[in-house]
């Protein structure tokens, strides 16, 4: 399996659905809080399952904080990925403005070998500003950080000599960088895209393909970036580009069960969140509008499904990652949902896109 496929009509056999996971620190079986330790112990037990089942790809989002485990996912990948087979390992994202393009790329180039061509990375500038302070960036670099990085990145990947220079890292000169993949385009990368027509065009013009992060809305509202993705692409002679989508969502029996379950972690997490923000609180009333016709897939396999459906076809994307994992809620009920998700909703998201093809 390769995480690439060309944009534009996507046969519903080449689609690919994946999972994606922060790590959320959930609440373990006696109703306490779950340590960090054993969260990045159930995220492996996750991806294995989702391996088993047929899942297309796993990806893991970095974050500093104290309601996500997930600091360092290329380790997680790791250990995932002596544990499994075929599923793809990624993350989503990986914060590159306040990382070293070149030791990103030398822990994914690894993470490719020992995974046998497994890796993918998808950059992004991330939504939590944590890592910066951290690691001794300042907030007002934000833009040119991201975009310096990026550009150091995209040359890294022809896995040849680079010489470059930039105002937040040393200049590089003639330096090969190791290990090489055994991929034709080295290591596979996407940049996350929260959705502004810079991004857009950032990602056409770099040549590394572009992930939509939709998580509130209809889906349909974001036709407009798609389609400025993808004539960008023809306006500059290139291959069309994969196009993928991330969205939260968690599957259950029926639809009232899979809100039920839902929605008390998801208000923990989204007020959380909120209140480092200044949002007011959500509301129930936000939470079913969401799930009735925003990016909030949520219910039985075939409301689930439906869904995807709807929003593979409407954007023309070739790849739809699911937001398993959303606040508090217990690893039991999480690895429920992926059971479903890879029993039930990719093989019904296939044959819907099929009927409707035919």
């Amino acid at each position: 399996m390769t995480s690439q496929h060309s944009g534009g009509d996507t046969p519903a056999d080449q689609l690919i659905l994946g999972l994606d996971t922060f790590g959320d620190i959930t609440i373990a079986p006696d109703g306490s809080r779950s340590s960090h330790a054993q969260v990045l112990r159930d995220v492996v037990a996750q991806a294995e399952l989702a391996d088993r089942l047929g899942v297309d790809a796993i990806t893991l989002g970095e974050h500093h904080r104290d309601d996500f485990a997930l600091s360092s996912p290329e380790i997680a990948l790791a250990a995932i990925a002596g544990k499994t087979e075929r599923i793809l390992l990624g993350t989503g994202v990986t914060v590159l403005s306040s990382d070293d393009p070149v030791r990103v790329y030398e822990r994914f180039a690894t993470l490719d070998a020992v995974s046998s061509g497994r890796a993918e990375v998808i950059l992004g500038r991330g939504s939590f500003t944590e890592s910066f302070p951290l690691f001794g960036y300042r907030l007002e670099d934000y833009e040119t950080l991201f975009s310096e990085k990026l550009e150091l990145f995209a040359r890294l990947r022809a896995e040849g000599p680079v010489t470059w220079s930039g105002r937040h890292r040393t200049a590089l000169v003639e330096q090969e960088v190791y290990p090489k993949t055994e991929q034709p385009h080295g290591v596979n990368a996407w940049i996350g895209v929260g959705g502004s027509p810079q991004s857009v065009l950032r990602s056409v013009q770099i040549g590394i393909p572009m992930m939509l992060a939709i998580i509130g809305g209809d889906p349909a509202r974001f036709l407009p970036f798609a389609e400025l993705y993808r004539s960008t692409q023809d306006e500059l002679g290139r291959e069309q580009m994969p196009l993928g989508v991330h969205s939260p969502g968690h599957i259950a029996a029926s639809d009232e069960e899979a809100r039920e379950q839902l929605w008390p972690h998801f208000r923990a997490n989204r007020d959380r969140i909120g209140a480092e923000r200044g949002w007011p609180a959500t509301t129930r009333a936000e939470f079913d509008r969401e799930a009735d016709a925003g990016s909030l897939y949520v219910g039985s396999p075939e409301t689930v499904a439906r869904r995807i459906a709807s929003t593979v076809s409407t954007l023309g994307a070739t790849r739809f990652d699911l937001k398993y994992a959303n606040g508090t809620m217990p690893h039991a009920l999480l690895m429920q949902s992926i059971e479903l998700y890879g029993t039930e909703v990719i093989p019904r998201v296939r044959e819907l896109l099929r009927d409707e093809s035919a």
